[in-house]
């Protein structure tokens, strides 16, 4: 239908995809098919490996909003207000919708983040970290290698003044700290 225009609701956080499922779902017998096109909640998948397992788990890009496709109609307005775990349309009073500009870069981010999987820990070689956990605990040092695959990493410190490896630190055991922070 021509008119239908993107809005920004603000939903309960955690409850996205049931407030997609119930304003899709319950369009036809509200008599909304026409005004309400669709739901979206942006999200990507993050992997994340635990116990040398690695997961893939669905993160909202937005968690408490959603995108809603329609046209604005006091009626339509009620219903997509009134859904379950809806707080209100993003504006208040007078919801304004996306501009296509704004709309067109939000999809294409989608477009490409789609299939992609995304690695929880965004550590590389190089960066500098504090060890939180285990022997090591508080020495500061740079990642040698990171194995996303294995949720495992090494880094560098210095001990007494001479450099020593430590290998097979997993992600929750470390902390990035600003190179500013480092203590020499």
């Amino acid at each position: 239908m021509e008119g239908h225009r993107w809005y920004v609701i603000q939903v309960m956080s955690g409850q996205e995809k049931k407030v997609k499922r119930n304003i899709e779902e319950n369009r036809q017998a509200a008599g909304m098919i026409d005004f309400v096109d669709e739901v979206l909640v942006p999200s990507e998948n993050v992997a994340e490996v635990k116990r040398g397992e690695q997961k893939i788990s669905e993160k909202r890009l937005w968690p408490g909003y959603a995108l809603v496709k329609m046209t604005l109609t006091d009626d339509s307005w009620q219903y997509v207000k009134q859904a379950n775990g809806v707080i209100d349309f993003m504006g208040g009073g007078k919801p304004v919708p996306l501009s296509e500009t704004e709309v067109q870069e939000i999809l294409q981010d989608l477009q490409m983040r789609k299939g992609e999987v995304v690695h929880k820990h965004k550590l590389q070689v190089g960066d500098h970290v504090k060890i939180t956990d285990g022997v090591f605990v508080n020495f500061i040092g740079t990642v040698l290698e990171v194995g996303h695959d294995k949720g495992r990493l090494s880094v560098m410190v210095s001990i007494f003044g001479r450099d020593t490896r430590v290998d097979d630190l997993e992600f929750w055991q470390v902390e990035e700290v600003p190179i500013d922070a480092e203590v020499e």
